[in-house]
């Protein structure tokens, strides 16, 4: 094995492609990961497969994680946030590793902590097989962590796997060279016309998936019923010339579409209505893909004004077409907001230790970074550098490995 350590920010799709790909050259990796939960956004992602594969993507997530988790050269280290980083001969890294309040050998992910819990929003659990432990205590929810007034959960565990008064750590851990692979933040739409955050049957996209994945099909959120008529809202927070984010977050489109297709399948009797501005192309079988969804989903070049709750508890949608100009209202069971991809806090954070540079929507400049990487031994991947789908991703990842290999000696 060799002397040369590499760090890895990021658990995401392009941080764990890189992390593999590295570590067959026998490098120690670690990745750090300020989330209780690893596989970053894209491991929230439901297969969409209908009577074939329709190439989404989520699959590759899962199975990077679980090769990464299986992986000796690799080390993943969760709830880990940098409190400093410095450089002289190698990086010097110290972080602040968020209390294991939940002990992963003695979880069976039984639920009973979740079902105890009287707050909302205190026990976050995961979304993939290969989290472990399966729950997670949300500190800025949890009762017992804000005043010591609950601890319910703790109680209710049948394996004492639970310590709310457990301490965090400090690390210290050292690096030759390092991937920032923070991937990407999503627009909260809740200042938008839509009534997110006010009425239930308004979800995002990545709120979709996680129905998906875990009940099969599309629900209402308000009453636990079937939805059947569904409304798609495309651009939510991109291609916004008032909010200064006039770019395409390039996976919206392609997301959506699956999952049209995906419900279409699975509730035929669903009736999906599609807004947009235009359509971005995904994929090498986008022409064939799209023409089988237009005869599935009703394509409305339009984006919805405002949205309002009726008193059954179902949603008004106003918009205009774009041929007679004329007002249209219509009522819909759940409404799904495709919310646009943003750059990560930390990259402006971490500009003044790194020396990022970035670039006016605040992504980084991955071509500035490469450029000088000879000398810093900072490189970067996926969707840090902007918005990038599942395969683009894992794409970058690979062409930053052979960066830092270069870097090293290799």
């Amino acid at each position: 094995m060799t002397d040369k350590t590499v760090a890895i920010f990021g658990s995401g799709v392009a941080g764990l492609s890189a992390a593999l790909e590295l570590a067959q050259f026998d490098i120690p990796i670690k990745i750090i990961e300020k989330s209780d939960f690893t596989g970053g956004h894209a491991i929230q992602f439901a297969c969409k497969a209908t009577d074939k594969c329709v190439k989404c993507g989520a699959c590759l997530v899962e199975d990077k994680l679980n090769q990464a988790l299986q992986n000796s050269r690799i080390k993943i280290l969760t709830g880990s946030r940098i409190e400093s980083i410095s450089k002289t001969e190698r990086y010097a890294i110290r972080l602040n590793q968020k209390p294991k309040y939940i002990d992963a050998k003695k979880c069976n992910a039984c639920g009973a902590c979740l079902y105890q819990c009287p707050q909302d929003g205190a026990i976050v659990q995961g979304t993939s097989r290969n989290h472990s432990p399966f729950f997670a205590i949300n500190e800025k929810e949890c009762r017992y962590l804000v005043d010591q007034s609950c601890s319910l959960c703790q109680e209710a565990c049948p394996e004492k796997a639970i310590a709310l008064d457990v301490r965090g750590d400090q690390v210290d851990c050292e690096a030759d060279a390092i991937v920032w692979a923070t991937g990407f933040s999503l627009f909260n739409p809740q200042n938008k016309p839509y009534g997110y955050g006010v009425f239930k049957n308004v979800v995002t996209n990545m709120e979709l998936e996680g129905i998906l994945r875990r009940e099969g099909r599309v629900i209402r959120p308000s009453d636990g019923q079937s939805a059947r008529k569904i409304a798609f809202i495309q651009c939510v927070g991109s291609r916004d010339a008032k909010l200064d984010h006039l770019w395409c977050s390039k996976i919206c489109c392609g997301s959506a579409l699956r999952m049209a297709g995906l419900i279409n399948t699975k509730q035929p009797e669903s009736e999906i209505s599609f807004f947009y501005i235009d359509v971005q192309t995904f994929g090498r079988d986008f022409i064939p893909f799209y023409r089988r969804v237009q005869e599935e989903v009703r394509m409305i070049r339009a984006i919805p004004g405002d949205i309002f709750e009726t008193p059954e508890g179902q949603l008004r949608v106003t918009y205009i077409t774009g041929e007679t100009h004329e007002t249209i209202e219509e009522i819909f069971d759940c409404v799904v907001l495709s919310v646009g991809l943003q750059p990560c806090e930390e990259n402006i954070e971490m500009t003044g230790q790194l020396n990022f540079k970035v670039s006016d929507s605040g992504f980084l400049v991955p071509s500035e970074i490469a450029d000088e990487a000879s000398n810093n031994g900072i490189f970067s991947a996926g969707a840090v550098g902007g918005p990038m789908g599942i395969a683009e991703s894992i794409a970058s990842a690979g062409e930053t490995s052979l960066r830092v290999l270069k870097y090293l000696g290799f």
